[in-house]
């Protein structure tokens, strides 16, 4: 499955951003963060981040604490990473491109980031929905426009 990261239109980037997991063992510097983000309704994404997975692009990232930094393969085109020591998510990387999706929730700003769309909604759970006028993309609709990051 491909995850909310890969929705992207060339939006509005800020230089430079920097995060943390929640237990403070990996911290991150981003590069070129989009202000941007989407939001992913897979059922990966809902069974990683508990619900729904919310992404922005970085241009490039670096890592402090890497040996807190766990990562997991989940396909045969991308790897999630995470704190060992507390769980927190941090990123969605796909492998071909080296791009990494950073989580929004953990930049240590979040104020000016604007969520601009929707993957998977076909696989979204009934019990919410996300307000505003932005495109939602199927699960098939997904698959086809995103095809190339896979393949």
């Amino acid at each position: 499955m491909v995850a909310a990261n890969t929705i992207r239109v060339q939006g509005e980037h800020m230089n430079s951003r920097s995060g943390q997991c929640n237990c403070g063992a990996v911290h991150f510097d981003a590069d070129d963060v989009e202000l941007e983000f989407s939001a992913c309704h897979c059922r990966m994404c809902q069974r990683w981040s508990g619900g729904i997975f919310l992404a922005t692009s970085v241009g490039s990232v670096r890592f402090t604490g890497e040996e807190n930094l766990k990562r997991f393969r989940t396909s045969d085109w991308a790897e999630r990473g995470f704190c060992d020591v507390c769980g927190a998510s941090l990123f969605y990387h796909l492998l071909k491109l080296d791009k990494y999706e950073m989580c929004v929730g953990a930049f240590d700003n979040v104020d000016d980031f604007v969520l601009t769309g929707e993957i998977f909604i076909d696989r979204k759970p009934g019990g919410y929905a996300i307000a505003g006028e932005h495109p939602r993309l199927t699960e098939a609709d997904t698959i086809a426009k995103y095809s190339e990051y896979t393949n």
